[in-house]
């Protein structure tokens, strides 16, 4: 039965941390963007994200977000969430699932605590702005 199981890798598909200014807090924020750098159309995309960690020795868990895409084009980004300041020293997970044809690919991508900050950034492909970009 696992010989039957197939796991496909992802390739050119990635999440990169941007900073956006917001009008609705009157300072810049973290915006997190699903990249499709392929020559493929992502079919039924689920992100399903999470923040995790301890801050001053106690642990903290975020509630979990899910979002679902109809459909992402070949070498396109999606806007998924924004991330509050205050999960920047959580590790933010995103589970990323999708369909390219009648195969599923699923990937994690993590953002260590503390890795998304201004220091860690460059150019993210297709936006042409600086991110922090996790494949």
């Amino acid at each position: 039965m696992k010989a039957d199981i197939t796991i496909t890798k992802v390739e050119n598909v990635f999440l990169a941390a941007v900073q956006e200014w917001s009008d609705d807090f009157m300072e810049k924020v973290w915006y997190i963007y699903l990249v499709n750098d392929s020559d493929f159309n992502l079919d039924s995309v689920m992100v399903v994200s999470k923040a995790f960690g301890t801050i001053d020795g106690e642990m903290k868990k975020t509630s979990l977000l899910r979002h679902a895409f109809p459909s992402v084009p070949a070498v396109s980004v999606v806007k998924v969430e924004m991330v509050e300041k205050s999960v920047l020293a959580l590790n933010n997970e995103f589970m990323v699932t999708y369909f390219i044809g009648n195969t599923l690919y699923d990937k994690k991508f993590t953002f260590r605590k503390n890795t998304i900050n201004e220091r860690a950034t460059e150019e993210v492909p297709i936006l042409f702005v600086n991110g922090v970009i996790v494949r």
